[in-house]
């Protein structure tokens, strides 16, 4: 219980469903228990108005005397029926309490858990796979509902019956419920044993299910992959064996669980049993009536659902157990990029200073930066140019901390960027990353996804500025298109070209394009250069590339290699120097793009 514990600040919250559930269903079992008195007192009554109906056989009385019986049967029956009615009432408002408090508690600790998500880092998401993270939010917080609503309210109901019934048979005869109760310790023992093999084997079917989750989602992103290289077959054999191994530990869990139906049934048989036996020889001996007899024989069949939702119960409880903590392996987590206690939200002009920064990505010890130094004026407009692995998307994924440095500052207009609040920090600065993202939505709300509260105007302009207008205005429903799943209806240059116009409609002091050009032609390339040289003016601007534009006047190029600056200067000074930067123009020149591509990134 102790994962579970974590539920307690939402019970805190909904006391009140909470102790209205509680209280219902105490309400609704005293009706109950009831029942069993009256058919009691009705057995007796029998028992005792027999002889005198017998004595009475010869008599007028007869018609009398079966009249008044009849009459007070039928107000026994009605009674029973009465607390029949009132006890159902009362059971309709505990479901509507403690059932509906559930689905609350599902729906915050569903928002708890993705609210987590967007707090955690990038190497969280890095070190855990996209599957898991559904299942957890999906599989697991339905396994846990099912613990803060049925099983709560069955366990409420189970407890508060037991004791009633125990206390009113106790009443009756101590002996004889001594008797009927026997077989409850070895009932105990059996759970006991059960319980703890239901844990261990809930861990594991959670956790394959969220392996099954990962491999059918990857799959489903890479289909065109797997088209492409004929894997089809292959893919459906790993999924299989995935569900094989989901297939067998369920089935085993299922076989365990069944346990628990004929053990409660052998325990109830055998309760039956010694109360028809013990009882029947209490009546002989005169220690109790008929009616007590029979009142003992309803109280047993009563215990009936209790002792079968003990093992029910029990299991939904390990279950919700197991699955709370792997929910609370992520609510645990601690997102290593965070503001500071006493960050400030600064309006930034577009001064950046890489200060002696070196970086190492701790999930694969490779170290992207060296003793990284790099001055930016307010709008100057920087190239960085180097071989893949050379650390240039570090550079714009430490600028805007989704990671933090190991060594060395990051400043922007003399400010530590660890210093500012992030929400600040982020929304002065437009990246566009090199693995272009597309909303499942409209084209227009793609580009708006930069500023929310930006008017149609802007997005056309902004699209202008992309040259992606025209692409889009050909689409039978212009910018009201749906992209589909990460874009899939656009093409390649049209997809960086919508992620160019989000950045844009911004409208920020600095700005970032990690190898947002790639898949555009030549001419489109030229187009989207003059735009955005005309644009960034008065911006600070980082462009990371594997081309030279030789159309767009960079204050300063660099390039890197192995985390470290191996040239830097204007475009006129690196051709000087016969390094990467004048191998690198030389193919250009020389329509030699293949090789470069191979060779830088």
């Amino acid at each position: 219980m102790k994962h579970l514990a974590a539920l307690n600040k939402y019970f805190v919250k909904y006391k009140w469903r909470f102790l209205l559930g509680m209280l219902f269903t105490a309400i609704s079992i005293v009706f109950s228990v009831f029942q069993p008195i009256l058919v009691r007192q009705i057995f007796d009554l029998l028992e005792q108005n027999l002889k005198n109906y017998r004595m009475l056989s010869d008599t007028d009385l007869k018609t009398v005397f079966r009249s008044g019986f009849t009459k007070t049967l039928a107000f026994y029956g009605l009674s029973i029926l009465g607390l029949a009615l009132l006890s159902g009432f009362f059971m309709f408002l505990q479901r509507q309490t403690l059932i509906v408090m559930s689905r609350y508690i599902e729906y915050d600790l569903k928002n708890e858990i993705f609210q987590q998500y967007q707090r955690l880092d990038l190497t969280f998401f890095k070190m855990n796979r996209t599957g898991d993270m559904m299942s957890r939010i999906t599989e697991d917080v339905s396994r846990v509902r099912m613990y803060v609503g049925p099983a709560l309210m069955y366990a409420t109901r189970t407890v508060i019956m037991m004791v009633m019934i125990i206390w009113l048979m106790w009443e009756v005869n101590p002996r004889l419920t001594l008797y009927t109760l026997s077989p409850l310790p070895l009932l105990a023992l059996t759970i006991y044993f059960v319980n703890a093999v239901i844990h261990k084997k809930s861990e594991r079917i959670q956790s394959q299910l969220s392996n099954i989750t990962s491999v059918a989602q990857e799959n489903y992103s890479g289909i065109r992959v797997i088209k492409s290289y004929v894997q089809e077959a292959p893919s459906a054999v790993h999924f299989e064996r995935a569900s094989e191994d989901y297939k067998k530990s369920s089935i085993s869990l299922a076989k365990t669980d069944a346990l628990y139906q004929p053990a409660m049934a052998l325990m109830i048989g055998l309760s039956v049993i010694l109360t028809i036996f013990i009882g029947g020889m209490q009546v002989i001996g005169g220690n109790i009536t008929i009616g007590n007899l029979a009142e003992f024989v309803l109280y047993v069949n009563m215990l009936t659902f209790p002792f079968f939702s003990i093992g029910w119960v029990a299991s939904m409880i390990q279950r919700a157990a197991a699955s709370q903590q792997r929910i609370n392996e992520f609510l645990d987590e601690k997102p290593r990029i965070s503001d500071a206690p006493d960050a400030k939200a600064i309006t930034l002009k577009g001064e950046v200073h890489f200060s002696n920064v070196s970086f190492i990505y701790e999930h694969t010890g490779i170290q992207a930066l060296r003793n990284f130094e790099l001055t930016i004026k307010p709008g100057q407009k920087v190239a960085i140019i180097g071989r893949t692995g050379s650390g240039k998307t570090t550079l714009a994924q430490l600028l805007i901390r989704m990671y933090d440095p190991q060594q060395g500052r990051i400043l922007i207009d003399g400010t530590d960027i660890r210093d500012m609040k992030l929400s600040s920090l982020r929304n002065q600065i437009s990246y566009v990353p090199q693995d272009v993202f597309l909303f499942s939505d409209t084209i227009s709300n793609n580009i708006r996804f930069g500023e929310p509260a930006a008017d149609e105007a802007a997005v056309h302009q902004a699209a202008r500025q992309a040259s992606v207008e025209k692409d889009i205005l050909q689409f039978p429903e212009g910018f009201s298109t749906m992209v589909g799943e990460r874009g899939v209806t656009l093409s390649g240059g049209q997809k960086q070209r919508v992620s160019i116009a989000r950045a844009l409609i911004r409208n920020p002091n600095i700005m970032v394009f990690d190898d947002c050009l790639s898949a555009v032609d030549a001419r489109t390339e030229k187009e989207i250069i003059g735009n955005l040289y005309a644009y960034l003016e008065h911006k600070t601007a980082i462009i990371i590339t594997h081309r030279i534009f030789s159309l767009f006047a960079f204050d300063k190029i660099i390039v890197l290699d192995e985390g470290g600056m191996a040239e830097s200067g204007t475009h006129e000074e690196l051709l000087s120097q016969n390094g990467y930067y004048a191998e690198l123009y030389a193919r250009q020149q020389t329509g030699e793009e293949e090789s470069v591509n191979g060779s830088f990134s």
